[in-house]
């Protein structure tokens, strides 16, 4: 297997059964062009959970952190963070961090896939994405305002709708993938995350690829 490490896929949806299919061949390449630098960085994990609502269907949890931090101010995000020295490998350190950023409780998260490695140059942080299925939802909220700032589930369809999707650029000249949801716009590392995944969950609609815009100017069009 290249890609994704499967770690069990029976009695789940159809479509997540096919999205975790969908992971076994892939390697990094399939979300980003930054290779992982031969001197490594600091391991980190980030849980993306993904759920199934009867009234809009399948959603992911993600959380937009506190304007007040010093890494990554408001940017949305899949909740993680660095490994703890005590966490027993990625999936450990994925739960962690979502329980202490969001409340959502490990006994009703199924662990499905820890996918390929992922560099993030601004931090320095090696990324292990886990890909997991909320079999027993919990309720989730901020639970450090600090941290936290806000924690939606957000519905796949939203994501995948033409009209959410184009692309930012950044100050610096980065130009990447971009969705816009309630209250939030989702950008950088974790854009890029969900612009594969849903591609690889078979939810990808034509979208307009030529639609760039000013990042400031988008994040204010979200507040």
């Amino acid at each position: 297997m290249n890609g994704a490490t499967e770690l069990g896929a029976t009695e789940l949806p159809d479509w997540m059964q096919r999205l975790v299919k969908a992971t076994e061949e892939i390697d990094a390449g399939t979300f980003t062009r930054i290779k992982v630098p031969a001197s490594g960085g600091r391991p980190a994990s980030v849980l993306i959970l993904f759920g199934d609502n009867e009234d809009h269907g399948p959603d992911v949890l993600l959380l937009r952190r506190a304007d007040t931090l010093g890494s990554h101010p408001g940017q949305v995000a899949f909740p993680g963070g660095a490994a703890d020295p005590t966490d027993d490998g990625p999936v450990a350190t994925a739960l962690r961090e979502a329980y202490e950023e969001t409340g959502v409780l490990g006994s009703g998260v199924r662990p499905l896939t820890v996918m390929p490695e992922l560099y993030v140059p601004v931090s320095g942080f090696v990324v292990t994405p886990v890909l997991a299925y909320w079999e027993q939802p919990s309720p989730v909220a901020p639970v450090d305002s600090a941290e936290t700032a806000a924690v939606a589930r957000v519905p796949v369809a939203h994501l995948a709708d033409p009209a959410n999707r184009f692309r930012v650029r950044h100050p610096a000249g980065y130009v990447g993938a971009a969705f816009s949801a309630p209250g939030m716009l989702v950008w950088g590392f974790t854009a890029g995350l969900l612009n594969g995944l849903i591609a690889l969950g078979g939810w990808e609609q034509p979208w307009d690829a030529t639609d760039v815009r000013d990042l400031e100017l988008a994040l204010r069009a979200t507040q």
